[in-house]
Order: structure tokens, then sequence, then C-alpha cells
């Protein structure tokens, strides 16, 4: 028997992966819009679990897994309890060094912020985010990607310099990124210590050790 199925529902994707106490298993990501509870039921008819560990946004979506979860222990996350996560929005939490939680930053994600484009002009394209070749675009695809990827880069530079001045001015901070853009933003931000991409999940695991 498998300890744990850890759901981690955001606005955009929803990630599942089976756990034990110690290690996660490779996660799968759907979009949250396709999540049901016959795809959780599909997901937990591969291995027997002692329970399900939740953290969720979408409150509409809750009925799925709780439906599909049927006799299986499942433990909810409060939405509240959020990671640093280049998500659909992106949110810069800030712990001191006695691990107390300072505060916060949200900003819209990188996603939502193109997709908002998209939506609202006639004639910009729908973007598919990689590394700009260059900072200035020789097309209307090209000079998006470097105001979208660039711009972000320079939204989270001023932003952790702002909470690095305010908070920890003679202090060296750790800065640890997750979530679907994580990868891409962090590549060139030396103000980035580390990225963890299941920071989330492994949070759920955690979470459930303790419980």
């Amino acid at each position: 028997m498998t300890d744990y199925l850890l759901v981690d529902i955001s606005n955009s994707y929803t990630k599942l992966a089976f756990a034990s106490a110690t290690r996660i298993s490779n996660p799968m990501r759907i979009a949250t819009s396709k999540l049901s509870s016959s795809v959780v039921a599909r997901f937990l008819r591969k291995r027997e679990v002692r329970k399900v560990v939740v953290s969720s946004v979408v409150p509409a979506k809750n009925p799925a897994i709780s439906k599909a979860a049927r006799k299986v222990d499942v433990l909810w996350l409060d939405s509240t309890q959020k990671l640093v996560d280049f998500g659909t929005a992106v949110t810069f939490d800030i712990v001191s060094d006695r691990r107390t939680y300072i505060g916060g930053v949200i900003a819209p994600g990188l996603e939502a912020m193109t997709n908002f484009l998209y939506q609202r002009t006639a004639l910009l394209p729908q973007l598919s985010l990689k590394e700009p070749r260059r900072a200035i675009g020789k097309s209307t695809i090209e000079a998006m990607l470097s105001g979208a990827v660039f711009g972000y880069r320079g939204l989270v530079r001023e932003i952790v310099a702002r909470i690095r001045a305010e908070q920890f001015p003679r202090k060296k901070i750790y800065t640890v990124a997750t979530g679907g853009y994580a990868q891409l933003i962090a590549a060139r931000l030396p103000e980035i210590s580390a990225v963890r991409p299941h920071l989330t999940l492994e949070g759920l695991r955690i979470v459930a050790n303790l419980n």
C-alpha cells in the first residue's frame, strides 16, 4: 500500500502524485478545467493509498476529490497556505530564519498577463512561452516574448530587492522558486537560490507525515 496520493489544485493546472513518507513519484499534470471525480478515481485505482492529501484554491473542484476518494481519508489544506509559486498568480511568501511567516506579495502570473493581451486585443497572438532570442523583437511574437519573459524577470527582481531592503538589509536570504514557469523565469535570475518545481507537493507530503 502507498502512503499518500498528493493533489495540488491550482487555478490553471492540477498535479497528482503518489508518495511515501519520504519521497514523491513523478507527478501527472492536467488542466484544472478537466479535473473530475472519474479522473481522480482512475488515478486511485492504480494504487491503494492510506490517505489523499489536497491543497486547493478552486473550491468548485473539491467535491470531485471527495466523491472519488470514497472511504479513503482526505486531508485538506486551507487555500491560504501558499508557497512562492510561478503559476496563475505569482506569490512571494517571506519566512524568517525562525520559521515564522512574515508576510507576502501577490502579483499577476506570467500566463495570466500574456493571456490578457491575447484576449483583449484583436491582432496579438497567443504565446507559447519560452526563452526569447533577443530583447528587441523582429516580429510580433518575438516582441511579446521579450516583454513577457524579460519584463517578468524585472518584476521578480524588483520585488525580491524590495523585500531584501525592507526586511533583511544586512542578512543573506535564500529564495526558492516553484510552479509552472519557475524554471523559465529563474534561469537568468541570480537572485533565485534554487528551483523546486514540485515544492507544493513536497509540502503536502510533509504535512501528511505530521498528521
